[in-house]
């Protein structure tokens, strides 16, 4: 099933990994990166297509579920995921009539965002509307922009600021940088 809309889930197409990433180490316990990720912008005035399998929408339950090779794209920037679940406000209009009042959307089973040259996968997703924040989680979360690589277990970004928050979950965070991808100043 194909359905196209306008602004209901532009938040899919929030994440815009940016060049330029000034680490700094977390403390003590799980490590962690954080990050200033100055790409992160939310898109109002483009159009967004989505893709999938199966579209149900529920009005009751405030919801609408895209399954089985859900892809959006808007711009520049694609996302891919198994599922996708929108959820909005009561009373806030409705997906199928393009003006839904989105909450929160929810990505699942393999996560792949891509915006120019930058890349992230995940094993599942939240995008909170109400918040402005992105939770990208899973065994393995990997960062990419070109050679640079960025590897954890759970991804928050704070979209109203650019901040980024890399959690390795008990674990470490892998971070493997190419000394080429840095701007040369003359």
């Amino acid at each position: 099933m194909f359905a196209s809309l306008s602004a209901p889930v532009r938040a899919a197409s929030l994440f815009v990994l940016a060049a330029g990433l000034a680490l700094a180490a977390g403390s003590a316990g799980a490590q962690q990166t954080s990050s200033r990720m100055k790409g992160m912008e939310l898109s109002n005035d483009q159009p967004i297509q989505i893709q999938s399998d199966k579209l149900e929408i529920q009005d009751q339950q405030n919801k609408a579920e895209f399954t089985g090779n859900v892809k959006v794209v808007q711009g520049t920037t694609t996302l891919q995921a198994g599922r996708m679940v929108v959820y909005y406000k009561s009373g806030g209009g409705s997906v199928a009539s393009g003006d839904a009042d989105i909450e929160k959307i929810d990505v699942f089973d393999k996560v792949y965002l891509k915006s120019q040259t930058q890349e992230a996968t995940a094993d599942t997703g939240t995008f909170n509307m109400v918040n402005e924040t992105l939770l990208l989680k899973g065994k393995k979360v990997v960062l990419s922009e070109g050679e640079n690589v960025f590897v954890g277990c759970q991804l928050h970004v704070t979209m109203r600021t650019g901040e980024a928050k890399l959690d390795a979950c008990g674990g470490r965070v892998m971070i493997q940088l190419d000394p080429k991808s840095r701007k040369q100043t003359n």
